[in-house]
């Protein structure tokens, strides 16, 4: 009988098969009125959390060490010094002299743990979530159906971002297919948007690669980063009028042409490949622009005035076969062509940067030259004069 009783299948009601919330509830559920209180057991001491009982919230904190009242490390250390390393070694000291000594966060500190000072929180808030879905009665597979439901999309999509005054900055299109898998689609702008035209086009260049099998039944529309959108404040009277003119659609925000032009060629070649140049604060020549990503940069206008024209190619410097003088030559060879020298307007000196060793600059000073040749092109050469490494002749730049 009591094998069978063993290897009965148990039910779950039995005490030691519940949880531990549970059987520490347990003693309380059975307690017999008039027989003795039950024992209050606490959380072991390695454990996660530990409840105290009324009234005893001093005896509990006493055994902690004073970096759990979360003051500074420096603060920590210095009361360890003083031979005070536990929270209830602070309970019988002089308030004021803990002030003066180590702060007001420490008596702060410890009125927060005793309940006596508020602490408020402020939790943090839920992330931004922007999406749109759309449940198909049957599955569709055309291009044509896919940007139909794009089209019902897209609004309800811009008008979430619209009310937070956000604009969509990368975008992803989610087609699930009835027999399983999903097909899905990323595209990027140049500037966070909420207009639907101008995201439509970029999702109609990448939907001609869609595998849609057995067709798609679900269409799900995320916008994975969005950025802050300040509202545009549009033009009216003679201004609307004298833009009218020279433009159609008075109505788009300067430079957004550009923008969506940076956007529409990013979606077939990338983002990262489309680039501008800003000017940057230096002397040598290869060193005064900076390379950005213009879909992350604006355009630059801080260039600096400058009479000194600068070639419209700017290579590596090539040797160049002339006479080993400062003087401009007559007649040199480069990239296997022999060139006669018509004009030559310079010298302009440029001097390394003597606080940087940079490999390219060890032949020391240059003399740059604008030089006319009489078979058309027109070349910067510069003459170096040798330091470190060898001087000569070097072509680094084409006028066209």
């Amino acid at each position: 009988m009591r094998a069978a009783a063993a290897q009965r299948p148990r039910s779950g009601d039995a005490i030691d098969q519940e949880a531990r919330a549970t059987r520490s509830r347990a003693q309380k559920r059975h307690w017999v009125k008039g027989g003795a209180a039950p024992q209050r057991h606490s959380a072991p001491q390695g454990g996660v959390a530990r409840i105290s009982p009324p009234g005893g919230l001093r005896q509990s904190l006493a055994s902690l060490p004073i970096a759990a009242l979360r003051v500074p490390p420096a603060t920590a250390e210095g009361l360890a010094r003083l031979g005070l390393r536990r929270i209830g070694d602070l309970w019988g000291m002089p308030r004021a002299g803990l002030a003066r000594r180590f702060g007001q966060d420490l008596v702060r500190r410890l009125d927060q743990a005793l309940g006596v000072e508020p602490e408020p929180i402020s939790p943090a808030g839920a992330p931004l979530h922007f999406a749109a879905r759309l449940s198909l009665p049957e599955p569709i597979g055309l291009e044509a159906d896919i940007l139909a439901g794009l089209d019902r999309l897209l609004p309800v999509l811009c008008d979430k971002l619209r009310a937070r005054g956000r604009g969509a900055r990368r975008l992803r299109l989610e087609m699930i297919r009835a027999e399983g898998g999903a097909e899905r689609i990323e595209i990027g702008l140049a500037r966070p948007t909420d207009r639907p035209d101008s995201l439509r086009a970029l999702f109609a260049l990448k939907l001609g690669g869609v595998a849609a099998g057995f067709g798609f039944d679900v269409l799900r529309l995320v916008a994975t980063v969005s950025e802050p959108l300040h509202s545009t404040e549009h033009k009216g009277g003679w201004a609307v009028a004298a833009e009218a003119q020279l433009k159609a659609q008075s109505a788009r925000a300067p430079g957004q042409a550009l923008d969506d032009l940076i956007a529409r060629i990013g979606a077939r070649v990338g983002l990262d490949r489309i680039t501008r140049e800003h000017p940057a604060d230096s002397h040598i020549p290869e060193k005064t622009t900076t390379t950005q990503a213009a879909a992350y940069s604006h355009p630059a206008t801080d260039w600096p005035a400058t009479d000194r024209p600068r070639p419209l190619t700017l290579f590596r410097p090539e040797p160049v076969t002339a006479a080993d003088t400062p003087e401009p030559p007559l007649q040199f060879r480069w990239r296997g062509r022999n060139f006669e020298v018509s004009a030559a307007h310079g010298p302009e000196r440029i001097a390394p940067e003597w606080w940087l060793d940079d490999p390219q600059w060890r032949s020391g000073v240059r003399d740059y030259w604008r030089v006319t040749t009489a078979q058309g092109p027109r070349i910067w050469l510069f003459y170096a004069h040798g330091a470190s490494m060898s001087g000569g002749w070097f072509a680094q730049g084409d006028f066209g």
